[in-house]
């Protein structure tokens, strides 16, 4: 082979080692095949076209920016505090209070009782002895535990006392008794609100309001209601900005099945494109430029100027340098005459057993062999493998008689 040429060969294989997306291009295609049918395994970039390597460069760079995402939306959501207004107490911790049994029968007597130590507990209370009113209560809930006006009386008690959690002990107890004691939403209202518990408070403070309006719980929903409306404001905000959250997730998630699909449905139809090229060029790995040196002096009797270029689409493992000369005589023991030049190459190119056979290294051999020597045709004629490859092949070419 021409000196020159091998090294323009030598060149461009060091090219491709270099940068296998050259053979990307489509008129490599022929080489690219030719390649695999030796077995070679070639890395994606040699598949890739120009449009397709910036389709997969955006994929990628979109990948890292979703996944640039999914670590910030990973990340928990902080919320900010709200701004309220208004005092609170520090909770109180003392033990639980005595409670009387609201399953008791109250006898008159003790109905008197409990109302006279109220009345005494109320005196208490407008002399500012909050503790002996609380005592007073406690003796009057005791004697009539079914009251809840005693419960909610207490509790008030209670709140001026800045003891909120025992007042709203006290409120339970009277709602209980009577789900609408209005004096018993008021009072735990109140004690709510003293421990910054802004909603819940407006919640009781309104329906006491409803039962029994006062001005005292007008006063006090003035001062609930805007932390209520803030800390409302406030959840919805983040309600929203979490739901607006996971709908990213969702959809991210979305465009990355999408994107996965087009990307298997991609490798599919490159594939398949591969393969119909491979079946549209003819024989695969084709025969580069006809066989070998051609059939020296030709073969007596046979075809009359050759066959120039070799087999279109070539036959695995290249027969470069066609057939010239000519097939004078013919293959011995095959039609007599030689072979006709009308060939129909496509019944080789389609036929399957031809092809599988054109592939195996012991029959290629056995076809060099003959085609530089045909008398060599006697000694490959009782090998099982190769004399009926060569029998069928002298059937195709000798057409229809």
């Amino acid at each position: 082979m021409d000196g020159a040429k091998l090294g323009q060969l030598k060149q461009f294989i060091e090219q491709c080692k270099a940068d296998p997306s050259i053979l990307s291009d489509p008129t490599l295609s022929f080489f690219r095949d030719y390649l695999e049918s030796l077995g070679a395994d070639l890395p994606p970039s040699a598949y890739e076209s120009e449009d397709s390597k910036s389709k997969s460069y955006v994929v990628e760079e979109s990948d890292e920016e979703m996944d640039a995402q999914e670590e910030d939306d990973d990340s928990d959501l902080v919320e900010s505090d709200v701004e309220l207004e208004g005092e609170t107490v520090e909770p109180d911790n003392d033990p639980p209070q005595k409670m009387g049994d609201p399953t008791v029968e109250v006898s008159e007597e003790n109905r008197d009782a409990s109302q006279m130590e109220k009345g005494q507990a109320v005196e208490a209370i407008s002399e500012g002895k909050l503790e002996e009113a609380i005592e007073h209560l406690t003796e009057a809930i005791l004697l009539n535990p079914t009251s809840a006006i005693m419960y909610a009386t207490r509790a008030s008690v209670y709140i001026k006392m800045k003891k909120p959690n025992a007042a709203i002990r006290d409120a339970n107890a009277a709602l209980e008794i009577n789900p609408d004691s209005a004096k018993g939403y008021k009072s735990r209202g109140i004690a709510r609100s003293m421990l910054g518990q802004w909603e819940e408070a407006a919640k009781d403070l309104h329906l006491a309001s409803k039962l029994d309006y006062d001005e005292e719980i007008s006063a006090v929903l003035k001062k609930v209601e805007p932390n209520a409306h803030r800390i409302e404001e406030h959840r919805r905000k983040y309600e929203r900005l979490r739901k607006e959250k996971e709908d990213k997730k969702i959809e991210r998630e979305r465009q990355r099945r999408r994107a996965e699909a087009q990307a298997e449905y991609e490798k599919a139809k490159k594939k398949e494109q591969s393969s119909s090229s491979r079946t549209h060029e003819g024989m695969p790995g084709g025969f580069p430029g006809g066989m070998p040196g051609g059939f020296p002096g030709g073969m007596p009797g046979g075809f009359p100027g050759g066959m120039p270029g070799g087999f279109p689409g070539g036959m695995p493992g290249g027969f470069p340098g066609g057939m010239p000369g000519g097939m004078p005589g013919g293959f011995p023991g095959s039609t007599p005459g030689g072979m006709p030049g009308n060939i129909d190459y496509s019944k080789i190119l389609n036929d399957p057993e031809l092809m599988a056979a054109f592939k195996d290294p012991e029959v290629m051999s056995a076809l060099q062999d003959v085609m530089k020597n045909p008398a060599n045709l006697a000694k490959h004629q009782a090998n099982p493998k190769v004399a009926p490859i060569i029998a069928k092949m002298m059937g195709k070419f000798a057409g229809p008689q």
